[in-house]
């Protein structure tokens, strides 16, 4: 007898080879994922460690591994279930999930870097502390779990990409993340996410400039239209418009507005979807809530 309270004798018991534990740098996966096979500059940045173009470059500098050999081609085959990636000699860790909202003024560019000098929406992110051996494979749970504004210019920070544009002179709800496959989704078109601005422009608007904004018109060659455009308020010489976009081109609103006559006085995003701007200050950044993102998730699914 076993001499287990169950009472059950156990006759013939197979031993089982434990599984290999993954790779400390493989990134997570899911069952149907885990022999899934992908670029090597895109599982960098599927990591979040970096951007797929600044994956490239670093791999065709040499500077990554893999399975302890030299790739210098950004397309070889990585198998996350069981390969090791090294950069500059240390093993590349996916990195934490970072999700974050800025109140981006106007004035700043959407941009890593700028040749002139001009002021960047990561000039406005929080502080950092990056890994001081190589600053470009710091995983990033570290951040400031609050509202926080100012500039952090020569301050590290880890990888994060803006979810779409916003041009200088826009303001608004600005979406950045090192998860690149949530930020194509949000952006895909066949996803149709609503967008929703607040405009001012230099004239009051008639129920004719509605109805050519949803209508829609030529310009440059595309065909642009918004999904909604309503009067918010009027003054004596201009008015505020909210305009709902679930398609997004280059200059969108600016293009249609000036082709209609109408002069862009000021551009606010205020909402991607169900995530509101609400009373986040202008320069400051924040997280996302596990709600906010939630609700964005079924958002994406739901189209």
């Amino acid at each position: 007898m076993c001499g287990y309270p169950c009472g059950l004798i156990i006759r013939h018991v197979r031993r089982r080879t434990p599984k290999p534990a993954a790779p400390r740098n493989a990134a997570p996966q899911t069952q149907a994922g885990r022999n899934k096979k992908v670029g090597l500059a895109r599982a960098l940045s599927k990591m979040g460690i970096c951007s797929r173009s600044e994956a490239a470059r670093i791999i065709q500098a040499g500077r990554v591994r893999l399975n302890g050999a030299v790739k210098r081609n950004p397309e070889t085959p990585v198998n996350f279930g069981s390969d090791r990636i090294d950069v500059d000699g240390s093993a590349a860790v996916a990195a934490n999930k970072i999700y974050l909202v800025l109140n981006k003024p106007r004035g700043t560019i959407t941009t890593a870097s700028d040749e002139k000098g001009r002021e960047t929406v990561y000039d406005l992110l929080p502080p950092h502390p990056a890994s001081p051996k190589n600053p470009l494979l710091a995983p990033g749970p570290e951040l400031v779990l609050g509202p926080v504004s100012g500039p952090v210019k020569d301050r590290e920070i880890p990888w994060i990409a803006p979810v779409g544009r916003l041009d200088k002179a826009s303001e608004g709800l600005l979406l950045l993340t090192n998860d690149s496959e949530w930020a194509a989704r949000v952006l895909a078109p066949d996803t149709h996410m609503d967008k929703i601005y607040h405009v001012q422009i230099g004239r009051i608007a008639g129920d004719e400039l509605l109805s050519a904004l949803r209508k829609g018109i030529a310009s440059e060659g595309e065909w642009l239209r918004v999904k909604r455009a309503t009067r918010l308020r009027s003054g004596e010489k201009n008015s505020w418009l909210e305009i709902v976009l679930d398609e997004g081109k280059n200059r969108h609103i600016r293009r249609m507005l000036e082709a209609l006559g109408a002069e862009v006085l000021r551009l606010v995003r205020v909402a991607i979807g169900p995530l509101s701007l609400g009373d986040l200050p202008k320069g400051a950044s924040r997280p996302l809530t596990p709600g906010e993102k939630t609700a964005l998730d079924l958002a994406l699914l739901r189209r």
